[in-house]
C-alpha cells in the first residue's frame, strides 16, 4: 500500500492531545501530504512532518482567493483497522472545486492513495471512540509569488490530520439555527457550489450575527430573492414532511454537493423512505411548520455528520420540531450512517476504503 516518499519525525505531537476533550479542528497528527504542481504537472507528492511552511508576502492565494479544500473522515472499525469514507466522491468534488476556481485538476488515484497513506502515518492519532474520529482536511492553493489578478501557475496541495469530536456543542442534541433574509452566502453564477474559502468568509458575518441571538447556525436563503431555502452555514439541510425527506435541489448551483447529502439520500432509497431534491421556498417550509405536517429537520455534512434541528427561527418567530428532540428518521440516518463508517453494520454500497493498521 505504501508508495510515497516518507520524512519521519524526531518527535510527536500525540501529547499535545486532550483526549478527554477534542472538540474539533484542535489538535493535529504527525504527518501530512504534501504536492506541488510545476511546469504544468503534479510531482508525486510525499509525507512530511506537519509543521510550519515559509510562504512570501506575494503569494498569490493571499491576494486573489485561489483556494479550495475539501473534508473527510477515516474512522476506527470493530476489528481495529480504519475506514475511509468515500474519498472518490471528495477527489472528484475537489476537481469540480479546481475548474470553478481555474486550478489544475489532481489525479483521483493519487488522490486516494494519498488519503489512505495519511491515515496509516498518522494511526495512533485515530479516535477509537463512537462518535469520534480523524478529520481528514485537503487543501489546495495558488502558491506562485506574483502580483496581478491571474490565475496563479504553480500550485500546492496539503492533507493533513486532526482527530475530533462532535462538530457542535450539542453532539447529537438538536441545535437551533436562523433564517437570515438580510444576508447571502452564494449567487446564482457564483461559487456556491464550489468548496472554496471565498463561500465561507461571505458567511462569517451572518454567521456570527446568528450566534448573538443565540443560533448554531444560519439557515441561507437564495441571494436574489431572499425566498427559497439554500443550506445552513456547515451543512446541507434536510426536512422530513409527513415522513417524506425534502431537500434543496444542486441545479441551482448555489449549494455544495454534500457527500453526506448524497450518502443520506442513497440510505433513504434503500431504506424505502421517499425523498424529493426541489427548489424549497421558505413560505412551503413556514407552512408545513404552521400546519404540523414537517415533523423533523436535519442538517447533513462530514464535519457534523447528522445534526438534528431542534428550533428553527424566523423573523422572531421560534418553531419547535418535534419538541426539540431527534426525530425517527434523523436517528435512522445517524445509525445507518455511523454503522456503515464503522464498520459495525454491512456496507452495501461499497463506500468504504479500509486501511489495515
Amino acid at each position: 500500500m505504501l508508495k510515497l516518499k516518507f520524512t519521519e519525525r524526531t518527535d510527536t505531537r500525540f501529547g499535545t492531545v486532550n483526549w478527554d476533550k477534542l472538540g474539533f479542528g484542535r489538535y493535529f497528527a504527525d504527518y501530512m501530504f504534501v504536492a506541488d504542481y510545476k511546469d504544468g504537472k503534479w510531482d508525486e507528492g510525499q509525507i512530511l512532518p506537519y509543521g510550519t511552511m515559509e510562504i512570501e508576502p506575494a503569494m498569490m492565494t493571499l491576494h486573489y482567493g485561489q483556494t479550495i479544500f475539501e473534508g473527510l473522515k477515516a474512522y476506527y472499525t470493530v476489528d481495529g483497522n480504519a475506514n475511509c469514507f468515500r474519498p472518490d466522491m471528495n477527489a472528484k468534488r475537489l476537481n469540480v472545486s479546481a475548474t470553478k476556481l481555474v486550478m489544475p485538476q489532481f489525479p483521483e488515484e493519487q488522490f486516494i492513495q494519498a488519503i489512505q497513506e495519511v491515515v496509516y502515518y498518522n494511526r495512533k492519532f485515530i479516535p477509537q471512540k463512537r462518535g469520534e474520529s480523524l478529520y481528514l482536511r485537503p487543501v489546495m492553493f495558488g502558491s506562485s509569488n506574483l502580483l496581478g489578478v491571474a490565475p496563479s501557475v504553480e500550485y500546492k496541495l496539503i492533507i493533513f490530520a486532526s482527530p475530533v469530536a462532535s462538530y457542535y456543542e450539542e453532539g447529537l442534541n438538536p441545535i437551533k439555527i436562523g433564517v437570515s433574509d438580510n444576508h447571502v452566502r452564494a449567487v446564482r453564477g457564483g461559487l456556491g457550489s464550489a468548496k472554496t474559502a471565498a463561500n465561507y468568509a461571505a458567511s462569517l458575518y451572518g454567521g456570527m450575527e446568528a450566534k448573538k441571538k443565540g443560533y448554531s447556525q444560519v439557515l441561507w436563503l437564495d441571494g436574489v430573492n431572499l425566498s427559497n431555502v439554500d443550506e445552513v452555514g456547515a451543512m446541507n439541510i434536510m426536512f422530513v414532511v409527513n415522513n417524506e425527506i425534502y431537500t434543496p435541489t444542486l441545479d441551482t448551483g448555489t449549494i455544495l454537493a454534500g457527500v453526506t447529502r448524497n450518502s443520506v439520500l442513497k440510505i433513504a432509497e434503500h431504506l424505502g423512505i421517499k425523498s424529493h431534491e426541489k427548489v424549497l421556498s421558505l413560505n412551503e417550509i413556514l407552512t408545513a411548520l404552521n400546519e404540523g405536517e414537517m415533523t423533523e429537520a436535519f442538517g447533513t455534512g462530514t464535519a457534523a455528520t447528522i445534526s438534528p434541528v431542534g428550533a428553527l427561527s424566523y423573523k422572531d418567530k421560534e418553531y419547535i420540531l418535534n419538541e426539540g428532540k431527534i426525530g425517527e428518521i434523523s436517528q435512522k440516518m445517524y445509525d445507518t450512517l455511523l454503522g456503515i463508517q464503522y464498520g459495525e453494520i454491512e456496507d452495501p454500497f461499497g463506500w468504504t476504503i479500509k486501511v489495515n493498521l
